[in-house]
Parts: structure tokens; sequence; C-alpha cells
């Protein structure tokens, strides 16, 4: 058997599991410790999934959440929107792991023999490939501070075998160089109406058997702890009382940083790996003032079909946040499932009073088109800022086909194979492709910008954006579309591939799409220019 990679000696390691029930909040938790310590060093944050998909690209949105895509094209987990977003860096499809990518490496090492004929087994050697995985990250990244968020819960099969890896990473790299923090949950029963601590006990009795001691236990709670539960977490689990922490319920996430450093983990980790990480939060504590503060108000309509799960757009929220806390305006967002416009429910007008701006995020198939596209009419007719990305862009350029260009039946050939105006049309290399994950056009790609429109004005010369899509423009009719107006204001480098669209200002306010996915690259300290441009002209409009 090849020896393990070996960690650079410098790298140390958090490991963050969690307990009681899924959705605690561990990839934001992980993010927020990142955040604090991002000025000791290098952070570089890891995401060990249970589920046997290599990657989440094929799943439905509706039961996974958001699908993030990486520069690199990596289609990884919605918590690595969380830890761009936080630390500001741009993560790599390597620093996802699935159980699906671990049997296959696996499974690769042993039909080349690496395992010299040995009977290949769950221990050792799956949890030997689940650290070489983790060591080779560190090494190639060359951290200062691995971030390791464990998913699932304790005591699911899927994740036991992960649970059982950084168990073994103690010995590896030494206890000080490792910290375990465990997140758990503390109701608040609304008949007795206080903190109960027997949940976190329970779950942190499970890692106990399981071999891992937590130096940080993080209690979800819709209030603070208060001293005497965060006494008894502290004598049953084993823990010091001031590493008993509040994770708080909060309405904005970008507060859960400023809440861990005032209850003291930044102190906890310092002491516990030796680091000399100081506080530098200044415009970070500014900018979440400002979205706690801000006194100007729109409202902004996002129209989809995955309404009933905001996790589906969740990167979309968060650029919407990141935007308003520049502007010092709040955002109301109002969800409009646009399957009831297109099912004669609800008229565009009805489900568009007193919106100040409206969003067509992505999305795939049929279902609510013909009501998005509605939506679109209603938004360009009536000066209503409007951003439309990826399947929004398509959509509000068929719109314009048909009411602007005499092409009364133009669609995409995704929906209408036949239609006799494919204003979008699949990509050339996508024809032939059989399989469905990995093989869009994904990731980070340059976009050259047309000179004198507002995407100019907005980028220079050049941008980067990431995409995630099988169909574009057809370039058959892009000169008609110009021709009426319409300017395509972004493309890409080498190929008449439409990367940006826009309306004159002279003839709205606002409307833009993109090909794109700008939320995807969206920090709070560095907000996405076309959430800025929409945010800002809707609240000219709201004026």
């Amino acid at each position: 058997m090849q020896p393990l990679i070996i960690p650079p000696a410098k790298t140390k390691f958090i490991v963050i599991t969690g307990g009681v029930i899924s959705g605690l909040g561990k990839g934001v938790a992980a993010a927020a410790i990142g955040k604090l310590l991002s000025s000791n060093g290098k952070i570089i944050p890891m995401k060990l999934d249970g589920y046997l998909n290599v990657d989440p690209g094929t799943m439905n949105p509706l039961e996974h959440g958001e699908v993030f895509v990486l520069d690199d094209k990596g289609e990884v987990d919605m918590d690595f929107g969380h830890y761009e977003r936080f630390l500001g860096i741009n993560c790599k499809s390597k620093w996802n792991l699935t159980m699906g990518k671990v049997f296959d490496f696996v499974r690769q090492k042993e039909r080349r023999g690496d395992y010299l004929g040995k009977t290949v087994q769950f221990i050792p050697h799956v949890t030997n490939a689940i650290k070489e995985k983790i060591f080779e990250v560190a090494n190639e990244e060359d951290a200062d501070i691995m971030m390791i968020e464990v998913g699932g819960t304790v005591g699911d099969l899927e994740n036991e075998l992960y649970i059982e890896a950084v168990r073994q990473l103690k010995n590896a790299v030494g206890e000080k160089n490792i910290a375990y923090i465990h997140m758990t949950y503390v109701p608040i029963p609304g008949n007795v109406k206080e903190q109960k601590s027997k949940p976190t006990q329970q779950s942190v009795n499970l890692l106990r058997q399981r071999g891992i001691q937590p130096d940080i236990i993080i209690g979800r709670c819709a209030q603070l702890l208060d001293d005497s539960i965060k006494e008894r977490i502290s004598i049953f689990c084993d823990v010091p009382k001031e590493a008993v922490i509040t994770g708080l319920d909060v309405d904005n996430v970008y507060r859960i940083p400023l809440v861990f450093r005032d209850e003291g983990i930044l102190t906890i980790l310092n002491r516990k790996l030796q680091l000399l990480a100081p506080e530098k939060m200044e415009q970070w504590e500014y900018l979440v003032h400002q979205m706690d503060h801000a006194e100007k108000e729109i409202t902004l309509a996002i129209c989809g079909k995955y309404t009933k799960l905001e996790d589906s757009y969740a990167s979309v929220i968060e650029a919407i946040r990141h935007a308003s806390a520049h502007l010092g305006v709040k955002t109301k967002v109002k969800w409009i499932e646009t399957t009831e416009i297109e099912n004669g429910n609800v008229s565009p007008a009805h489900a568009l009073e007193g919106i100040d701006a409206m969003i067509v995020p992505g999305g795939f198939g049929s279902r609510g088109i013909e009501g998005k596209i509605r939506a679109i009419q209603y938004a360009r007719e009536h000066g209503i800022p409007y951003l439309g990305l990826c399947y929004g862009m398509q959509l509000a350029t068929i719109e314009y086909a048909r009411s602007m260009c005499n092409m009364p039946n133009a669609n995409t050939t995704e929906v209408n194979p036949v239609t006799p105006y494919p204003i979008i049309d699949l990509l050339p290399e996508q024809n032939g492709i059989t399989e469905k994950g990995a093989t869009m056009r994904l990731g980070g790609h340059d976009v050259l910008v047309k000179a004198g429109t507002h995407a100019e004005k907005m980028f220079g010369p050049l941008t980067r954006l990431r995409f995630r899509h099988r169909y574009e423009v057809n370039p058959t009719f892009i000169s008609e579309l110009e021709k009426k107006g319409l300017v395509f204001s972004g493309k890409a480098p080498e190929r008449e591939i439409m990367q940006i669209m826009e309306l004159p200002t002279e003839k709205h306010p606002f409307f833009m799409g993109t090909q794109a996915h700008p939320e995807l690259s969206s920090r709070l300290e560095q907000p996405s220019p076309f959430f800025v441009e929409l945010i800002r002209s809707a609240s000219h409009r709201k004026k």
C-alpha cells in the first residue's frame, strides 16, 4: 500500500460535526469561524458529503437545494457559497469530497493494484483514502488552517466513515494541531419555555462513542444560551463552560461571525491551536449594520418555479443582500410562482403590483415559462427594473422576439424542438451528449464587453463570470434582434456566444440579462455589479 500523503507541519485542522437535527447551519458556522480566523493565514474549507452522487449537479433543487458552481467548473454543495462569500476566496471542486468520489477513488486504486492484493475494507482503506484527500488539499494549497465540515448528523449511517477518518486525524497531526467543534440544537419547548440540554447531551454522547471529544460545542438556539444551560452542558459533555457557544438564530447570517466573536470562540481557538489571530472585522461590522438599519426600502420580485424551497435560489438572495448593504437599502423579496400566471389564476399586473424590481433566475424545463415570459413583458413595458439570470436572459430574449420582432411563436428548443423561431438553441458542443453530470458549459469564462453600453460602465472592456448552461441565444437571430433595438453587450472572446443582453437606458431604466450566474461570485465585501445596478435603479424608481 502506498503511504499516506503527510500534511504540512504548519497546518492546523478544525473539524465541524453536527448533531440532533439536520439543517443547523454548519456551513455558515464553518464560514463564520473561518472569517474570524482569516487574518491568521490561508483558510481552506473542505466539505465531506455522505451521498453517493459524485457531485450535486444532477440533483433536484427541491431536494438538495442550490447547486453551487465554482470558477474551476466544479458543481458542489451550496455550503461552498457560504465559504466563498465569507472568506472572499475562489474554492476548488477538490475541496468538496462526496462518498461517491471516495468510493470511485478507492475502486481505481484497487484496479491499479495499489493495495497489493489485500482485501479492500472500509477501515483502513476507505478511511485512509479520505485522509489522503484531506492531506492532498492541505499540501497543494499550503493551508494554514483547514476547516473541515462533516455533512449530516452524528449517527447517520452515511457519514460514519467520515467521522472515523476525522477521529484518526488527531493521531496523524497531533493534538495541538486539531480542534473539534460540535454543533447541536438547544430547543425551547413552548409548554415550559426554558432551554433544554438533553438533545445536546445525547448528541455529544454519540460523538464520544465514536472516539471524538469536542473541544467546543455550539448550541443552536433562538436565544443566547444562559449561564445555567452552559454550565449543564459543560458538566455532562466534559467541556469548559466558556467553550459552550451560542449559535444564535438570526435573520442576517452575516451577523454570525460577530455573535461567535462576542461569545469568545476566537480566544478558545487561539489557545487550543496556539494561534495569534487578531480581530479584523471593521468593514464587515459596518456592512452588517447597514443591512440591519437601512431606512430606504424596496420590494423585489423573484419569479421562479422552485419558490417553495428558497434554498433553490440561495445565492440570488445573498447577492441581493450584498448589493443592498452597499447601497444602504432594505430589499424585501416577494416570491412569485409563475405557474399561477401561466394558468391564468393571476395576471402579471396583479402579481407585480407594488414591485420596484424583478429577477427571473436560472432554471430548466417548460413548467412556468409562459408565466415568466408574460411577467417579463409586463416589466419591460412598464419600466420595472429587470435582471434575467441564465434562463431569465433566454426568456427575455424570447419575449422580445415575440413582441418586437414579429416572431409570435419564438421559443427555446428545450421547450419546443420544432418552433419556427428557435431563438434559444442547444450549444453545438452539447449535441450528442448523453450523460447529465458535469457536461454543461460550466465555470468561469471571460466575457468581452461592448463599448458604449451599460455593461461597459459596470465592468469595463472585460470581465469574468460563472456559467452553467446547455442552451444559448441562437446566432442566426442576433442581427434581427439587434435591428429592433436589443443590445448584446457581452460575448465570449472567440465565439459568438452572447453572454450579456440589455436595452439602452433611453428605452428602459434598467433591463439586463446575462447567460451567467453573477450571484455565484457576489460577496458581502464585493457585491455583483448586476445586483448593485438593479437595486440602485429600483431605489431611484421608488423615489
